[in-house]
């Protein structure tokens, strides 16, 4: 071959990939979510085939209110309140994202929310890990290998935070990469969790902080400033500490901001999502281009893949589509993504090293 590869969704789809910011309970299939529904007895979904089913998720995610696209979450989680439900969505997830060519992915979800049927914390945790054991192995059968980091997310508005973050220390060395807060933002700060943010820093634990999404500056801000996050969940809001008067080269960075960039705190921007949830207008308005080219550290990622209708492939065609990216801007957010990853140093550098450089060189000709 001489030259690059043509950047369409089939190239794309042959390119390494690295995911931080997916939500398992937001990557169901929808067959899956009829299947599972049918063994548990839940008959509350709003369609009766896979087809209408999925539409119905991406037609109501689509409100523009990141409360209502939370909602769609009800149904999916009242389909993984078993060992069989929570194992076989975790296996599907790493074989839907190893066949998109994902190599790394950090998959994250709240155990507090799948106990109805008399499940415990350790008990979630230990099926959902064996799920996305099987996964990997599976994908690896059919020649696409993937590593699957899984986090753990406390709901921001209720009250088991610590006890989520002595979860993830506790299943630290069995594939769970670190811990997660989530929900709705507007009147729930992070800062009422300094309990478990304190005891991870006391245990040298990863954690990310969904801000920046629903709510402005202050939410980045207590995540970073009191919180102490390594990496900041969406974070789109973090322009609100942004002035471009004219050219990129005249911006103007406030303190937070300013913050952010310098010490490479990492964005996990989901755009389609964004879009999705309101928390900006549409596409070709996301501050993926002027962050990314006012050399933040911005990655890539999906959100909720049954509820975006989306895949990494798909949002790096968007991105591709809208901005004019070529394969080494999509190699660059794929580095940052690896750089950020919650796992060992040596580790991120294998992946980069042996998976992505050599990927995207075959990609570039």
């Amino acid at each position: 071959m001489t030259g690059p590869m043509p950047l369409d969704l089939a190239s794309i789809r042959q390119a390494p990939k690295a995911l931080l910011h997916d939500h398992l309970d937001g990557g169901l299939r929808p067959a899956t979510v009829l299947e599972l529904a049918a063994d548990c007895g839940y008959d509350q979904l709003p369609a009766r085939d896979a087809e209408s089913l999925g539409a119905w998720f991406r037609d109501a995610a689509d409100s523009g209110s990141l409360e209502r696209y939370l909602e769609t979450f009800a149904h999916t989680v009242a389909v993984m309140q078993t060992p069989e439900g929570l194992r076989r969505v975790a296996r599907e997830c790493a074989i839907d994202l190893a066949e998109d060519g994902v190599v790394y992915a950090e998959v994250r979800f709240a155990p507090e929310q799948h106990l109805e049927k008399g499940l415990t914390l350790d008990e979630v945790v230990e099926h959902t890990l064996a799920g996305f054991r099987e996964g990997e192995a599976l994908a690896a059968e059919k020649g696409n290998v993937i590593r699957v980091t899984c986090l753990l997310t406390a709901m921001r508005h209720a009250a088991r935070s610590r006890e989520i973050a002595e979860l993830t220390v506790r299943f630290r060395d069995s594939g769970v990469g670190g811990f997660d807060i989530a929900g709705a933002e507007a009147g729930f700060p992070p800062t009422r969790h300094l309990d478990a943010f304190e005891y991870l820093r006391a245990n040298h634990a990863h954690f990310t902080i969904h801000a920046g999404e629903a709510f402005g500056l202050p939410s980045i801000h207590e995540a970073l400033a009191f919180c102490g996050c390594d990496r900041l969940g969406h974070g789109v809001r973090i322009t609100d500490d942004i002035s471009v008067p004219g050219a990129i080269e005249e911006a103007q960075l406030g303190l937070v901001a300013n913050y952010v960039r310098d010490m490479r705190v990492p964005l996990e921007l989901c755009p389609s999502s964004n879009v999705q949830t309101g928390a900006v207008p549409s596409l070709d308005k996301h501050p993926f281009d002027l962050l990314a080219r006012l050399r933040f550290r911005v990655t890539v990622n999906t959100d909720n893949r049954l509820m975006s209708d989306t895949s990494m492939s798909e949002e790096m065609r968007k991105l591709v589509d809208t901005f004019g990216y070529g394969w080494s801007d999509l190699e660059r957010f794929t580095i940052n993504a690896m750089k950020s990853a919650f796992i060992p140093f040596p580790d991120r550098l294998k992946i980069i090293d042996e998976v992505i450089k050599p990927g995207y060189a075959v990609l570039l000709g």
